[in-house]
């Protein structure tokens, strides 16, 4: 992954539960912001998606792509772009680690690319700015499971 941003979260669940919540992709518009569809185009061997086809709305990118997802178990999963129209690449990762009390520590991985020219200092902010928001978003939606 070029350059990138990343963060990190305590949810307080264990791995494979907070795993179920990111592999859920048809309920990310109920809790995913800017989210607006997620489509599991293809499956991998063990039912997790291979590749998912996104709509998403949130200022300053609207876009519709398809994701390709590599699984390791309920430890990691790391995603590429396969298309996009404003997107040039979005590449990613949640990485899970048990802190062996039920609870997990997320880090969430994240380099994007945008088609119309950003400054990096823009580039970096906006992708904290879904960083951040995502892994509340995941956090409440775990821990209300």
């Amino acid at each position: 992954m070029a350059e990138q941003t990343s963060s990190s979260i305590t949810i307080d669940a264990p791995p494979a539960d907070v795993m179920a919540v990111i592999a859920d992709f048809e309920s990310y518009p109920a809790w995913a912001k800017g989210v607006k569809t997620a489509e599991v185009t293809a499956e991998a061997v063990g039912g997790r998606a291979e590749q998912v086809y996104f709509s998403l709305d949130v200022s300053p990118i609207k876009d519709e792509y398809t994701l390709a997802y590599v699984w390791d178990d309920d430890r990691e999963v790391t995603w590429t772009l396969v298309e996009g129209n404003m997107l040039k690449a979005l590449d990613g990762a949640y990485t899970l680690r048990d802190r062996g009390d039920g609870s997990t520590d997320v880090t969430y991985r994240l380099a994007l690319d945008v088609s119309i020219p950003l400054i990096g200092m823009l580039k970096r902010k906006g992708e904290k700015i879904l960083i951040d928001t995502a892994l509340k978003g995941l956090k409440k939606r775990v821990e209300s499971l």
